[in-house]
């Protein structure tokens, strides 16, 4: 009988299903990495919430062990490459929180709308202010969505049943799709001009830190109540203070924080108007119930039945397999999360070319860790092998593969191409000596070794460009570890890949932007 060990008070409805299952189960609050790393040599099976930190440490002790389940949608505070080396599977549960969210991000519109939390206050002071504390009504107004992903989606439906005008901003979703949901797509500035009330579903993310900065909140309608049950660091929260101080911003509702818990000194503390509330927005007992119901049946699908969903780091298919594909998957989900930051614009099209040796093999798998990669890169949502195609076609995203015996000269060679509204992106791989190389970008040949920081630009292939970016780099203490070049021919234009030792600064990407003869430029990270 294989053993699971619990931490983290996992609601007793999991318990109990993976005893149904016919796994023995041991029970214990968090533990710390010294006392997780005694105990987890004796399990096959370790489920978690958010307590217990499952450090490289404590894998390696885990001798034994074959799935990590996370009852929730968040793995930051498991080791996942640790577990990946060593052949651990880590999986989570992706939506078992969306209804959850979905109803506090109303509960805060709504409190916001008739200023509840205020009313609240006051009359338990002793003061009856009913003629100071008039709202407004939902009725007729803009709800502005950054995010149109499975969070934002189940908002807007709730938003429609209000008779609220909804639009949304997500370069991610094409407009056939928004409009599916009865919702208006529109760009960014368009939103935040429009929107009486605007409500956050994105993923934190480099692009997306302070995404709602001073410039943002400027372009908003005076008067504007924000909401945010997304991620921490999203809205500049100095930034929204100075709004709500000079009255422009008239709310907020806030659940998230860049700091958590907040110091008590944080600015938006101090007043009437903002709604707070302390990371509540999966704390229900139908969520906690469903997502601890949820990993128990998928830890128990992989310890008796060897089937893998929702896994974070391994494709789901059997393990013979596994070990035949993962190289080519690694190589197909780098070349997706090339291509998600390489392309502009709203994706309409996803095609995969297989080639040589690889295309004799099914290659359904590939293509699931090509759009795991692409997907996973700019979307909130954990994009696991299971769910990546059924996310891709309702995000009105088209995948076409193909396959021939042609192969440039290679013995496989894996092309991507990634067609938005603004033009095509592509990337070419393979393996050397099971090792994955991109062997062309757009069309130029080149090899270059997909890992890490990597600089890409393209310039006219004028003496002196890539003299300059060196001196750059140097003077802003960045070291060179590889560098690529490919051109179409003497004077015309060249693509090259620089990999770096560490992230370029926006000031000097900006800079390599303005030299002349470059054509773009772009920190891709790996």
């Amino acid at each position: 009988m294989k053993r699971v060990l619990v931490t983290d008070a996992l609601q007793a409805v999991g318990v109990d299903a993976l005893r149904k299952h016919g796994l023995e189960v041991d029970v214990a609050g968090a533990l710390d990495e010294r006392a997780l790393t005694e105990r987890l040599g004796e399990y096959e099976g370790l489920i978690v919430r958010s307590a217990t930190k499952v450090s490289r440490a404590a894998i390696a002790a885990a001798t034994k062990l074959e799935v990590i389940g996370r009852a929730g949608a968040g793995v930051d505070t498991i080791d996942v490459e640790a577990a990946t080396e060593r052949g651990i599977i880590v999986m989570n549960t992706p939506g078992g929180n969306t209804t959850a969210v979905a109803e506090h991000t109303l509960a805060l519109l709504l409190a916001l709308a008739r200023r509840v939390t205020v009313a609240d206050a006051t009359l338990k002071a002793g003061r009856w202010e009913k003629n100071r504390l008039q709202g407004v009504e939902l009725l007729g107004k803009t709800l502005g969505i950054l995010g149109l992903g499975r969070i934002g989606a189940e908002v807007a439906r709730r938003a429609l049943g209000f008779r609220m005008q909804v639009i949304a901003y997500d370069p991610y979703l094409t407009r056939e799709a928004a409009e599916r949901l009865g919702v208006s797509s529109v760009e960014l500035d368009e939103l935040l001009a429009r929107s009486d009330f605007i409500t956050i579903h994105t993923p934190l993310t480099g692009d997306t830190r302070h995404l709602i900065g001073e410039a943002e909140l400027a372009r908003m309608k005076p008067g504007v109540r924000l909401i945010n049950c997304a991620r921490g660091g999203i809205i500049d929260e100095e930034a929204l203070a100075r709004g709500l101080a000079s009255g422009h911003v008239g709310g907020a509702g806030i659940d998230v924080f860049e700091q958590e818990p907040p110091p008590a000194d944080h600015p938006l503390l101090r007043f009437e108007q903002v709604v707070l509330t302390p990371h509540l927005g999966a704390a229900t007992d139908e969520a906690q119930s469903a997502v601890a119901l949820a990993i128990a049946d998928q830890v128990a699908d992989v310890l008796v039945r060897g089937v893998v969903s929702n896994a974070v780091n391994l494709p789901a298919m059997d393990a013979e397999t596994l070990r035949e594909q993962a190289p080519y998957a690694g190589l197909a989900a780098a070349m997706g999360r090339f291509l998600a930051q390489m392309a502009e614009g709203r994706m309409a099209e996803a095609r995969l070319i297989y080639a040589g040796d690889v295309a004799t093999r099914p290659t359904a798998a590939l293509t699931l860790a090509f759009l795991r990669g692409v997907l996973g890169t700019i979307l909130a949502e954990h994009v696991t092998d299971v769910n990546a195609m059924l996310i891709a076609k309702n995000r009105g995203l088209r995948v076409s593969e193909t396959s021939t015996s042609a192969s440039a000269g290679y013995s496989s060679l894996l092309t991507a191409e990634l067609r938005t509204d603004r033009g095509v992106s592509s990337v070419a791989g393979t393996l050397f000596h099971g090792e994955p190389r991109f062997v062309a970008i757009d069309g130029y040949s080149l090899e270059a070794v997909p890992q890490g920081f990597m600089l890409v630009f393209a310039n006219q292939d004028v003496p002196g460009v890539v003299g300059r970016i060196g001196t750059l780099c140097g003077r802003h203490g960045i070291n060179i570890a590889g560098m690529q070049l490919g051109r179409e021919r003497r004077g015309g234009r060249a693509v090259s890949i620089l990999n770096l030792d560490d992230p370029m600064p926006p000031a000097a990407l900006d800079e390599i932007r303005g030299m002349p003869d470059i054509v773009f430029a772009r920190l891709v990270r790996l």
